[in-house]
């Protein structure tokens, strides 16, 4: 599927799905206004799991943004448990936001939020890293799960 550049990138898609549990959620929440907090707890976590990422990719010298040609390893930080955290982030800040919004049928949206992110970021994002980075970057992939 062929998108604009400036829509390619994991920040949109998360406002897109966003948008759809906003929708869900003014069809129907039936869950009210108690989960609010919780789902805002999820967001401020997530949020800070984002920037603690971002933090390490700055520290090794490398780009963050997805689809451009790495320079560096990233293996600090939360990348020393996760080599995919800020997309971690990112579905914790979706499910925060349906939480937040009353719809846990809105929960549902992490399936092909993830598939979005698994498809269009991390399996071409793994690609270039072996093509830039070699034996390193296998050997980081045997050591750190791509999730958690």
């Amino acid at each position: 599927m062929s998108v604009p550049k400036w829509l390619d990138l994991p920040p949109v898609w998360l406002v897109i799905f966003m948008g759809f549990a906003w929708f869900m959620a003014s069809v129907w929440a039936p869950l009210g206004d108690w989960l609010r907090l919780p789902g805002l707890l999820l967001i401020g976590a997530s949020v800070g799991l984002a920037i603690w990422s971002a933090i390490a990719f700055r520290r090794a010298g490398t780009t963050i943004v997805p689809h451009q040609e790495p320079s560096a390893l990233v293996t600090a930080g939360p990348y020393q448990y996760s080599r995919n955290p800020i997309y971690l982030a990112d579905l914790g800040i979706l499910a925060g936001w349906c939480l937040s919004l009353g719809t846990v049928a809105g929960l549902v949206l992490l399936a092909p939020f993830w598939m979005v992110l698994e498809q269009r970021f991390i399996r071409p994002e793994e690609a270039r890293l072996t093509a830039a980075l070699g034996e390193p970057y296998k050997a980081y992939c045997r050591a750190v799960r791509r999730w958690v």
